[in-house]
């Protein structure tokens, strides 16, 4: 870490930005992305090839209070294979 400059309040500050933005999307390949800033490449040549962006949404995790279903609208189309 020293040799490239990282230090551990950096690193920290890193894991702690991930845990509150995880990622909403994922392909097979395991790209992700969070919703945030531009599309990557990888969903923009799905898109461009004709698939729904949504297709790619992550399922969020059951909830234990309310039996974890989710609502129809804007449901994820995966179920979250890697969380």
């Amino acid at each position: 870490m020293e040799e490239f400059g990282i230090t551990i309040d950096a690193l920290a500050a890193s894991i702690e930005h991930d845990r509150r933005h995880p990622p909403l999307y994922r392909d097979a390949r395991g790209n992700e992305w969070n919703g945030q800033g531009s599309m990557p490449g990888w969903l923009q040549a799905a898109k461009h090839a004709g698939v729904d962006p949504d297709f790619f949404r992550i399922e969020a995790k059951p909830i234990a209070q309310g039996g974890g279903a989710q609502e129809a609208s804007g449901a994820p189309r995966q179920m979250d294979l890697f969380g």
